[in-house]
């Protein structure tokens, strides 16, 4: 049975002055007995500590980082890397000669490499060592600057092609259009044209690179542009630039890197190819002019073509690997 209590207050006797109560156990009894203006307080609005609330210590490039420094095999090769085109500096300075007062001497031709001669001499009778190293700095300088310089304009043309859906057909028929002729041909006629110094192959390079990152970004942001998240952020007014910068790019951060990371060796080796066809100027060492000129020595002076032909693939395999492993720690979805 229930029983019914009664409480008879006397509202008269109530103070209903605002008082500050101490901290401490609130009795029941005393809460019956407090007027509104006590029990209950107005909360004051203050946007800065309502950002606070839903603030998180996360951070996406530390995870990246965090993530990736976790594979010991990838930091090593990125060392391996930073130490080799360090060197390219410092072999110049150790060097016995200056690659830029080279002399040409016919009684030193083919010298294998010795005390004097570290890398040996080439088929004039220059050290070999200060062309390899100058040669690899040369190199890996126009390879990365043309990489990305590609990926750059690759993934900012990819990101517009594929949100918006107006410039959709433009696109598709300037991809059409470029990637239906061999690169190599409008190489040529550039090279023919207009000229065959780096600056202008490497333009060339990144003018008719960077289609294949555009095509890429644009596949992947068509999966993305619709989902729910981009589309409230539509409705609620958010400038083309942020969406595509804060929703969609991080989710292609993983391409992106793993085709830079790709896209330097194989600059390296379009390089070659062109020096070898003879559509880019010799008068500048690199590691294409040195495997050209190797070329027809390999049977008898194998260390002409040995050296540089390492460096190569040394520079391959270390982007291959660092590449891949900053590719897979990109992306958020191995975040945790």
């Amino acid at each position: 049975m229930k029983k019914i209590v009664n409480l008879n207050v006397d509202q008269a006797a109530v103070d209903t002055t605002e008082h500050k109560y101490h901290r401490g156990r609130v009795h029941v009894h005393a809460r019956s007995v407090m007027p509104e203006k006590q029990l209950f307080a107005e909360a004051e609005y203050k946007a800065q500590e309502a950002e606070r609330i839903g603030f998180s210590e996360y951070s996406y490039w530390k995870s990246v980082m965090r993530n990736f420094l976790k594979n010991k095999g990838a930091v090593i090769m990125s060392v391996v890397f930073i130490l080799l085109f360090i060197f390219t500096f410092v072999a110049a300075v150790i060097g016995k000669y200056d690659v830029h007062n080279l002399r040409i001497d016919n009684s030193l031709m083919f010298v294998s490499p010795n005390k004097e001669f570290w890398f040996g001499t080439d088929n004039l009778g220059r050290d070999y060592w200060s062309q390899v190293w100058y040669a690899t700095r040369t190199s890996i300088i126009l390879a990365v600057s043309v990489s990305a310089g590609q990926i750059t304009l690759g993934v900012i043309l990819g990101l517009l092609w594929g949100y918006v859906r107006q410039i959709d057909r433009l696109m598709t028929e300037i991809y059409n259009l470029i990637d239906n002729i061999p690169t190599i041909i409008y190489m040529t006629l550039i090279a023919l044209m207009v000229g065959k110094t780096t600056l202008i192959m490497g333009v060339t390079m990144i003018g008719f690179g960077w289609l294949g990152t555009a095509r890429n970004v644009r596949n992947l942001v068509v999966m993305y542009r619709d989902r729910e998240y981009n589309l409230a952020s539509r409705c609620l007014g958010t400038k083309l630039w942020r969406v595509l910068w804060k929703n969609i790019f991080p989710y292609l951060v993983s391409v992106i890197i793993l085709r830079l990371a790709l896209a330097i060796p194989g600059t390296i080796a379009y390089e070659t190819t062109l020096t070898y066809l003879g559509l880019m100027d010799i008068s500048t060492p690199s590691l294409g002019i040195l495997l050209r000129n190797a070329r027809s020595y390999f049977l008898d002076y194998p260390y002409l073509l040995v050296f540089p032909a390492a460096i190569v693939a040394m520079i391959t395999i270390t982007f291959y690997l660092v590449g891949n492993a900053f590719s897979d720690a990109c992306d958020p979805r191995n975040h945790v």
